[in-house]
């Protein structure tokens, strides 16, 4: 219990069919709700924050809270590094106690995200923390900044890429997206079960906000074991707060700060129940 490795919680994932969600948190409160949510249902969690995010969330200050409240966790929670660009970002987390790194070499070609790969993993292994990277695009961005254009995963590639950076997850690009899905997203799941029949790692899905259930668990039939959710919390919460503010505007502080834990914690829950992670921990 408490704080691990994201590999130790994909195994397990992986061994009994479930998927994993991953949620991003900006904030105190994002991490206490995660964190209610996982023990109430039972569930690991993977908490995790992105490179992009670090203007409004440094990651000095993120860090030790993220460590520190999955440290006294009563269930398996990893704490993820997401999307990261540099290496010196990546070192600056490990250093911090994160179990977990995600170098994002994607807008490379493939030769070169292979290199760049492997030099963060030489460099994990020696804190003994999981990595994930990533083959193809997916598309839109992290922060909602750019629009970028998604590249279906090669299936060859991605055999390749596993193979050669001995990655421990791998994040693959299906018709998936960043940030709000402008129409109803249409995963190539032709395109994962080939992948999953090449590559022996669990695989990621990134952009899980408004894909629909029963997509969801297709996707987990078929090798996706981390389930990537940042704009369904953030939604979720700006939504409560401006219903809050025009029905009865706080009186306090904390009346507010309450409510963003327990927004956080509902979607949580909601996403965590669709997984089918609740009462494995």
């Amino acid at each position: 219990m408490g704080l691990v490795t994201m590999k130790e919680i994909l195994d397990q994932a992986e061994l009994e069919g479930y998927g994993v969600g991953a949620f991003s948190v900006a904030n105190m409160e994002m991490v206490m709700g995660a964190i209610a949510a996982a023990e109430e249902l039972r569930s690991p969690l993977i908490l995790q924050i992105a490179e992009v995010r670090l203007t409004h969330s440094p990651l000095h200050l993120m860090g030790p809270l993220m460590v520190h409240a999955a440290q006294n966790a009563t269930v398996p929670v990893a704490v993820h590094f997401d999307h990261g660009l540099t290496q010196e970002k990546i070192k600056q987390a490990l250093d911090l106690g994160f179990t977990s790194v995600m170098f994002d070499g994607s807008h490379y070609k493939l030769a070169e995200n292979i290199e760049k790969t492997c030099e963060i993993v030489t460099l994990a292994r020696t804190y003994g923390a999981t990595v994930e990277a990533e083959i193809g695009q997916v598309g839109g961005s992290e922060d909602g900044s750019v629009d970028i254009e998604m590249q279906v995963t090669n299936t060859s590639e991605a055999k390749q890429f596993a193979a050669q950076t001995q990655i421990d997850a791998l994040a693959i690009a299906i018709g998936n997206a960043h940030g709000n899905y402008q129409t109803e997203p249409q995963l190539r799941f032709d395109r994962l079960i080939e992948i999953d029949q090449q590559v022996k790692q669990p695989l990621v899905l990134h952009g899980g906000s408004g894909i629909k259930s029963a997509d969801f668990r297709k996707c987990i039939r078929h090798g996706i074991r981390k389930i990537n959710v940042a704009t369904a919390s953030f939604r979720q919460i700006i939504q409560r707060i401006n219903q809050n503010v025009k029905r009865t505007p706080y009186q306090d502080y904390f009346s507010y700060t309450d409510d963003v834990v327990q927004s956080m914690k509902e979607n949580v829950m909601y996403h965590m129940k669709i997984f089918g992670s609740e009462h494995i921990s």
